[in-house]
């Protein structure tokens, strides 16, 4: 049994492995940058279909009146007690997850 043949096979059997892998990755990675290069090349034909931004002369007015109006959830009297100490649970009373009413309506603005 000749041992130099057999190392020399699988020595070129290991050659032609690698050199397919390599090959393989070389292919798969220009692949990948032609798709990277038709997303952009994609990316800017839709950015110039686009309408261009408004300038400063074409932007929307803001109202005279204020358009917001914030109101208060008041959920009833949230104090602290006027010595410092903690509440317990059976000093907090009753409270319920709804808001209280106002007790009168205040003009708007």
């Amino acid at each position: 049994m000749d041992v130099s043949n057999a190392a020399q096979a699988a020595a070129s059997s290991t050659l032609a492995v690698s050199g397919a892998l390599g090959t393989g990755l070389i292919i798969a990675a220009v692949a990948v940058v032609a798709l990277l290069i038709g997303a952009f090349w994609f990316g800017m034909r839709r950015r110039d279909k686009e309408l261009p931004p408004p300038r400063a002369d074409e932007q929307p007015i803001p109202p005279a009146h204020r358009s917001h109006i914030q109101q208060e959830n008041v959920h009833g009297e949230d104090r602290f007690p006027d010595d410092g100490h903690a509440l317990s649970p059976y000093e907090l009373g009753e409270r319920d997850t709804g808001t209280t009413p106002p007790e009168s309506d205040r003009p708007r603005d």
